[in-house]
């Protein structure tokens, strides 16, 4: 690439996963920031059903309009990106015509939360073709998008967490009895969680047990592994961003609060993106002591994990201090005005540097063994 030219990003965005329309207005976002002069944006949606698409570069296609939710127009002529690290054309074959080659991308920002994206499945695809990529590597992406296995990791780091269990499919259709033994155990209120699933979809919070089984079932219509957890009584959210600088350390930003007002009980899918009904306050408004700490145990979660490039890690804070992990996020929301570009505005990163930042870091770890 001659140094007139601008980088080609490939802002790959839809996918399989429930949180399909969420990564499309993250993508609207990402692409209305990169800078023209610098940039250019090469579009790639994935289709509800997997397949890979030229999408529209209007970013205003992608926001939710009066409710409505965007998704990835199938219409679109199909692409394919090669695994072949000596090569990084994109092919596209349009209905009817002969397939034409398309310049290589120099790099991916994978804009994709949920499996079939953010899981280290495109990762894995990356890095066979040997093109840089935002965002955390196939392991981390993997670990980070699996509850059970996230929890597990964050115990060895020695980061305290509430009371869970983790129940498989087999443990369900098998072990049905003894896994609502382990899970009565825990006490009341739970939050029962889809195991791989994020922006709070299929997850209910149970004050009955009488109630756990119609939450299982809910939690099972994204995953067949889900994830009960004991609720927290009186804690408060706080979350922090991961940043890694241009050095290649990780950055803590500021903290934030999540205040959910209304008939939510907790900060799930219509609190987030459609009823308005949740206050994020920055900087949160808690003490330099705990804020501190939160920062420190924030870049400890990342390593944990083996992230890299960026994270949002979530926070219960309790009435008596305790800070308790309640997971990491390798791909948060990445709208504008989501909680992770928000931590990072009041520490002086406005989106579209943020933007620049992430693509940077990708170009500059590259690909393969690290």
């Amino acid at each position: 690439m001659s140094s007139t030219d601008r980088i080609r990003v490939a802002v790959v965005f839809g996918g399989r996963s429930s949180e399909h329309a969420i990564s499309c207005v993250s993508a609207g976002s990402v692409m209305k920031a990169l800078d023209p002069a610098v940039y250019e944006v090469v579009p790639i949606g994935l289709t509800q059903d997997g397949r890979w698409v030229l999408e529209s570069a209007d970013p205003e296609r992608l926001r939710i309009i009066d409710g409505q939710l965007p998704n990835v127009d199938p219409a679109g002529a199909s692409v394919l990106l090669a695994a072949d690290p000596t090569r990084r054309d994109l092919q596209v074959q349009e209905s009817g015509d002969v397939p034409r080659t398309l310049a290589g991308v120099d790099v991916v920002f994978p804009v994709l939360h949920g499996p079939y994206g953010e899981d280290g499945t495109i990762q894995g695809l990356l890095e066979m073709a040997g093109v840089p990529y935002v965002g955390s590597g196939v392991l981390a992406s993997a670990a980070a998008m699996d509850k059970g296995v996230m929890k597990a990791l964050f115990a060895t780091a020695g980061l305290e967490q509430a009371p869970y269990v983790v129940i498989t499919d087999r443990d369900w259709q098998v072990r049905r009895s003894e896994s609502l033994d382990r899970i009565a155990g825990l006490g009341l209120p739970l939050f029962v969680k889809p195991a791989r699933a994020g922006s709070s979809v299929g997850i209910t919070k149970v004050w009955n047990l009488e109630d756990l089984d119609s939450a299982i079932r809910t939690a099972r219509e994204h995953d067949p592994r889900i994830v009960v957890e004991a609720g927290v009584a009186g804690a408060r959210e706080i979350e922090c961003g991961v940043l890694v600088d241009p050095t290649g350390e990780p950055r803590a930003s500021a903290c934030a609060e999540i205040v959910v007002h209304g008939d939510h009980e907790f900060y799930d899918f219509e609190a987030k993106y459609l009823d308005d009904a949740a206050e994020l306050l920055v900087p949160a408004p808690i003490s330099d002591a705990h804020a501190e700490r939160v920062r420190l145990m924030s870049i400890r979660a990342f390593e944990a994990l083996g992230c890299e490039g960026l994270a949002r890690c979530d926070w219960f804070l309790t009435a008596d201090g305790t800070l308790l992990i309640n997971e990491v996020n390798t791909m948060p929301g990445f709208t504008s005005i989501s909680m992770y570009p928000r931590v990072w505005a009041e520490a002086g990163i406005d989106y579209p540097t943020l933007v620049d930042r992430l693509v940077q870091d990708a170009l500059r770890r590259g690909t393969g063994l690290r």
